[in-house]
């Protein structure tokens, strides 16, 4: 079983902003002093609703969808495409609607495209994952065919998850929510259910012959691990290529989890937070036997959502740093690792104002957000100009 890590590792230099200046037309830069660079803030595009999941095209444009529905093309002068055709149809209430993209890591040849979203249906709705291929003059996504439907559908508009993350194999990871309500929460201990789980499938939508619980009588063959409340950000460590997730907790207790095959993470037996009416999660305990403690955690909550190690050398010294946005305190979190230690941490872009819902690097080495606001911004977070 893991060490849980504290959340007090609170070593943090707040952002100073400097120089507003405007760089080009919709673009806007800040400079911001951070622990280890200067960086600089530019808008890339505005006015998107809601964007809620970023994947970088080969030749360096962005696939951006919107809660909404719509999936858009932005490119790196912030130019928006007209929605893409082909999208499936999504319930777009509260926390639902279309989530996360992904390449297939084959794209460049079989230009496949992968979309989580919430999915209406007998008995309610659940995350579902689509797949379709992007047309050569990219204005539609072709044969789209719902891969993966989450299981049961429930009456509920909240905890989807969902982010979705491609393993070195080839196997796709989905994160999934359980949907939140006191009804439905207890299932994430329920095998025999997808809700509050993380689920590992073949591009296709089949099951992998190797995951945990193929064959075991009463078990979806599709889980990886379970116990989990509602995973917003998900990225695979560069150097283990193992998954790592963060998960919102209720009342204090958001975790970043690393989650292995067959494991349970604990939802909603025991928690680092409490309901929000203030009376204990399941057991009122932080730890039980069988259950995997996480390596971090927060309380109060940052509202965990994308996630991504950064690999880059733009910033040297956020080097090997796992960033996290922060959707309730509206920052980017830093956190330098010791292997799965977390040693420090420090606060972003406070100043900003605005909920993170969106961390990816790009190919340039700068980190790339989405906020999730109806005038949601792509920000572009790179090093300073030299004076």
């Amino acid at each position: 079983m893991r060490i849980a890590r504290t959340a007090a590792l609170t070593a943090v230099a707040l952002p100073l902003a400097a120089c507003l200046t405007v760089a080009d037309a919709g673009a806007v830069d800040q400079t911001f002093r951070t622990e280890k660079a200067a960086v600089q803030v530019r808008t890339i595009a505005d006015g998107l609703k809601h964007p809620w999941g970023l994947a970088f095209l080969p030749d360096g444009r962005m696939l951006v969808t919107e809660k909404e529905g719509n999936l858009r093309i932005v490119g790196a002068d912030g130019k928006r495409s007209e929605p893409l055709r082909g999208v499936p149809a999504v319930d777009d209430r509260d926390q639902g609607g279309l989530l996360d993209v992904a390449l297939d890591p084959d794209f460049q040849r079989n230009r496949l495209v992968y979309l989580s979203f919430s999915e209406a249906g007998d008995g309610g709705n659940s995350t579902a994952v689509a797949r379709g291929s992007l047309s050569g003059d990219g204005r539609s996504l072709d044969s789209v065919t719902v891969i993966f439907s989450q299981k049961p559908k429930v009456r509920s508009t909240k905890h989807f998850g969902s982010r979705l993350v491609f393993d070195r194999q080839g196997h796709l990871f989905v994160v999934l929510g359980e949907r939140s309500d006191e009804q439905f929460r207890t299932q994430a201990q329920d095998l025999n259910s997808h809700l509050g789980k993380i689920v590992r499938i073949n591009p296709d939508g089949s099951v992998p012959a190797d995951n945990p619980f193929v064959g075991q009588a009463g078990a979806l063959p599709e889980i990886w691990s379970y116990g989990h409340r509602n995973a917003q950000g998900a990225a695979l460590h560069p150097q283990t290529g193992t998954l790592w997730m963060s998960e919102h907790g209720p009342r204090g207790g958001d975790e970043i989890n690393i989650p292995e095959a067959g494991k349970n993470y604990g939802w909603p037996v025991v928690s680092y937070g409490v309901n929000y009416n203030g009376t204990p999660v399941g057991t009122g305990k932080q730890s039980a036997p069988g259950m995997e403690q996480p390596i971090h955690h927060w309380t109060p909550v940052i509202g965990a959502s994308g996630m991504e190690f950064y690999t880059a050398d733009a910033v040297p010294g956020w080097k090997d740093s796992l960033f996290n946005g922060g959707l309730a305190s509206k920052e980017l979190v830093r956190l330098e690792l010791d292997g799965t230690r977390v040693t420090h941490e420090e606060r972003l872009l406070g100043g900003l104002g605005k909920r993170i819902r969106q961390v990816r690097q790009g190919p340039d080495g700068a980190l790339y957000l989405l906020t999730d606001e109806s005038r949601g911004e792509i920000l572009r977070v790179g090093p300073a100009a030299k004076p």
